[in-house]
């Protein structure tokens, strides 16, 4: 193993992918020359050159567009938002054409792309740049949603992202770039579609996945000191969601809390919840309780955005909630 950050496991994941298969490419702005807004394509454009590690302009649209099209002529294209923010100029090319080419082609056409750039808030960036969409890519059949949360899972599902078949948006945060982890030396790939179990535990699940989760985690180390047991799920991937994964944890605890980065009406969150109560509604020994952030757009004020987001404690409460605590 060897210790890297989530932006070297990002580069690393891409860099394989394009020496394993010329027809791999990766655009988007500052890619190349100024080696990725979050230096996340760092060495890139030395080793492959500015055929496959293109500058794009300001354009989201266009260059959605064209990536879109060269998978129509043998390509799997890498798109790079500087934060899925931008992806809104580009939304129309990726749910009407990126996620409906292959049944609407009848099959003839294969999507093979892969959209990734940061995801929901990173400090104090106001409203329009502190936005978390995945529910809204989720909620459109023909796209996968993968959000990992560390350098591991990351470059193992980007991995299997770039060899899928079919559109993948992977999402990732500023916030997380710096983040170190332990990595394999060797080649490993993760499936998509799988959660994974962070933490084992037996009184309460926490459901979550990306940055946020970080907070479960703290929430979990001082609940235990309580004598609290709480068993953390790690998504990873939105669509396919693993739902056995969370299904089995419930039914072992009982309770079920959801921890997710986004505004409170018809999320992620909110298709666990009724996840729960329609396969596992029997187990249940309180209701679910999730945590979002404030129903408004994220506030630039310090002071503001810290209420606005979840943090530990409002886990901590949440937990002691579905205990009767």
């Amino acid at each position: 193993m060897k210790t890297i950050q989530f932006r070297e496991a990002i580069a690393e994941a891409m860099s394989e992918e394009m020496r394993r298969d010329e027809s791999v490419y990766l655009m988007g702005e500052e890619v190349a020359e100024y080696n990725g807004a979050y230096k996340a394509s760092k060495g890139m454009l030395d080793e492959f050159g500015p055929k496959r590690v293109i500058d794009t302009p300001i354009a989201e649209l266009g260059f959605a567009g064209i990536a879109i099209g060269s998978t129509m002529t043998g390509n799997r294209p890498i798109v790079e938002y500087m934060t899925f923010n931008f992806s809104l100029v580009g939304i129309d090319q990726i749910i009407n054409n990126a996620a409906k080419i292959r049944q609407m082609s009848g099959g003839q056409f294969k999507c093979p792309i892969v959209f990734r750039g940061p995801t929901a808030s990173a400090g104090q960036l106001a409203a329009t740049h502190s936005q978390a969409f995945e529910s809204w890519f989720a909620n459109t059949p023909g796209l996968k949603v993968i959000v990992p949360s560390n350098p591991y899972d990351a470059k193992g599902l980007l991995k299997s992202a770039i060899r899928d078949d079919d559109p993948v948006i992977f999402m990732e945060s500023e916030q997380m770039y710096g983040d170190k982890g332990d990595v394999p030396e060797g080649e490993y790939t993760i499936p998509i579609g799988v959660a994974d179990i962070k933490r084992e535990g037996t009184d309460v699940t926490i459901v979550s996945f990306g940055k946020i989760i970080k907070e479960a985690y703290k929430a979990a180390d001082e609940l235990e000191k309580e004598g609290i047991s709480c068993e953390i799920i790690d998504l990873r991937t939105v669509r396919p969601m693993d739902r056995k994964a969370v299904v089995e944890s419930v039914k072992k605890t009982n309770r079920l809390v959801v921890l997710e980065e986004a505004w409170p009406f018809g999320n992620v969150a909110t298709e666990i919840t009724y996840l729960v109560q329609s396969e596992a509604f029997d187990y249940l020994d309180a209701p679910v309780v999730k945590i979002n952030t404030a129903d408004t757009p994220a506030p630039y004020s310090p002071v503001l955005l810290e209420e606005w987001l979840p943090n530990s404690n409002d886990v901590i409460k949440a937990v002691k909630k579905v205990m009767y605590q």
